[in-house]
This record gives structure tokens, sequence and C-alpha cells, in this order.
């Protein structure tokens, strides 16, 4: 069916007439999320970030320009070999100068030390891990005492794909997410509604509690 085909290509873009497109489209509609995400994080400029599911690279391009301070560093991680290889020929200058680390891996498994983590973000990413508990408990460990995680999304929108059956089972709901980071050991678990411009949008804050 082409709904669960899209589902599909959405959380894992693969090299494709469709993934190249998909990059189109992460590009385009998910610019604001990103930036307003790597604003929500309050990344000082020496702060160690993570971005999850990084896509082409628009986020990790917006939050590299913070990290000015002689200890900021920015890792991504992607699940999608077609992105993660995106995102290298994007952030190229800034991996070969060591500002920028990138990994292929699952959410749920990423090759990050404990406690390292001062902010985490990401956009139109948890609807597609298939156990939220696992990907939640793995941002927890990575992450220092105190530290911030922000996730930005169009709940409208999300909803209505959902309601075509592109998003797979009920993951997409934010109550499921914030659930899955309570249980995992965050607190202050909050999502609030937001404003750019005309677009109204949600972000999800976390706050790592060890």
């Amino acid at each position: 069916m082409w709904t669960e085909k899209l589902g599909k290509q959405l959380g894992h873009p693969k090299r494709s007439v469709t993934g190249w497109l998909l990059s189109k489209f992460f590009k385009a509609y998910n610019g604001i999320l990103e930036e307003n995400a790597v604003q929500l994080c309050g990344i000082q400029t020496g702060d160690t970030v993570l971005e999850l599911g990084h896509g082409p690279g628009v986020g990790l391009q917006s939050a590299a320009t913070l990290l000015t301070g002689p200890t900021g560093h920015l890792i991504g991680v992607d699940y999608s070999e077609y992105m993660h290889q995106m995102a290298k020929e994007q952030l190229e200058e800034l991996i070969t100068k060591g500002k920028v680390t990138l990994h292929h891996c699952d959410v749920a498994a990423m090759p990050l030390e404990d406690s390292t983590v001062d902010k985490v973000f990401h956009c139109n990413c948890y609807y597609f891990w298939p156990d939220l508990k696992k990907g939640a408990t793995e941002i927890h460990r990575v992450m220092k005492p105190g530290g911030l995680m922000v996730t930005t999304l169009r709940l409208s929108s999300v909803a209505g794909l959902a309601a075509k059956r592109i998003m797979p089972g009920e993951n997409w709901r934010p109550e499921a997410y914030m659930a899955a980071l309570k249980v995992s050991g965050f607190t202050d678990v909050r999502m609030e509604d937001k404003r750019h411009n005309q677009i109204t949008f949600q972000a999800i804050f976390a706050t790592a509690f060890k």
C-alpha cells in the first residue's frame, strides 16, 4: 500500500527518487522546526550537543553556528545511511576540523559515553522509533545530569498523516513519547504550543534527572 511505503521512507529514507524528494521536503518543511528546536535548547558556546535523526543536516548547520567555544562539539545520529551521507557532505569542513561527529546508527544504540551530552534536540523523529522507551532510555544515558532535551513538531500535520495510516502505530502521539521519557528518568516533561511568524507548532521539553 502506498501509505505504508511512504511511511517507511519518511522514517528511513533511502537513495532513490523518493528519498531525494524527501530530502528536499525535509529541508523546506522542517527548517522552521529545526531552527526553533536549536533555539529552545539554549545552547551555550562550549556545550556538547546531540541531534537525533539529523536528516540532510539542516538542524546541524544551525546548531554548529552557536558552538564557537573551544570545547563546543556537535554530534548527529541518523538511522538512514542516505541521510547520514548527505549530512556528511554538507558538514564536511566542520567534520574535518573536529567540531562535528556523525554516526550512522539506531537512536536506541548510540556509540556515545554515559553522561557526556549537555543538550539534545530532534524534529519529526520519535514517531518512527519501534520502541519509545528504549530510545528515551538511551537518550537519558548519554545526557549529563540536568541536561535539556527538546523536540519540535506540528501536531496537526502529524495527526493528519496518522489518520491516513502513514505514521506507524500509535507512537506518533506526544503523550506516548512523554510517558516514555518520564519512565526513563526525565523530569519536567511537558509540551508547549509555540509560534513562529504565522506557524503554530509544539515543543516537548524534558530534563535529564540523575
